[in-house]
């Protein structure tokens, strides 16, 4: 049976993009058989472009991901709903009988400085992703 995630935030710009990217790849990696999603409850328009730099030192590939909202993934499917952000979590509709969490990460798009010190703001919110991420796979 495929199980189905949808990881939800905000404008679905940097970090779902960066969860879904997760997704993928530790499906993959540890033989699930796990449908990723990821979609906005007022979505961006894009896809980061930190979000994608810092993936790509990871060495996976969000680049031609899109921002999406929630009527382009099959919400009432999911048997997990991960909400990233509190406007996400206040926003995003009950999907009946979905194991819903909620990861309150800080939006590194608000992120102040250098682009060094972006960086470093994205980096950061992506290694806690994906250590939640590889946690969430290795669960289900």
């Amino acid at each position: 049976m495929t199980i189905k995630i949808g990881f939800i935030c905000t404008g679905n710009s940097a970090r779902s993009q960066m969860a879904e990217g997760f997704g993928k790849y530790y499906s993959q990696k540890l033989g699930k058989d796990v449908e990723v999603y990821s979609a906005g409850s007022n979505p961006s328009g894009y896809v980061h472009p930190l979000a994608v730099k810092v993936m790509a030192e990871k060495g996976i590939d969000i680049s031609q991901n899109s921002s999406k909202s929630l009527d382009d993934i099959p919400l009432k499917e999911l048997d997990y709903v991960i909400t990233l952000c509190g406007d996400a979590a206040e926003n995003c509709p009950v999907v009946p009988n979905a194991n819903t969490q909620h990861w309150g990460l800080p939006d590194p798009a608000r992120a102040k400085g250098t682009e060094e010190e972006k960086l470093e703001v994205f980096r950061n919110i992506r290694d806690e992703i994906e250590k939640k991420v590889r946690e969430l796979m290795e669960s289900v």
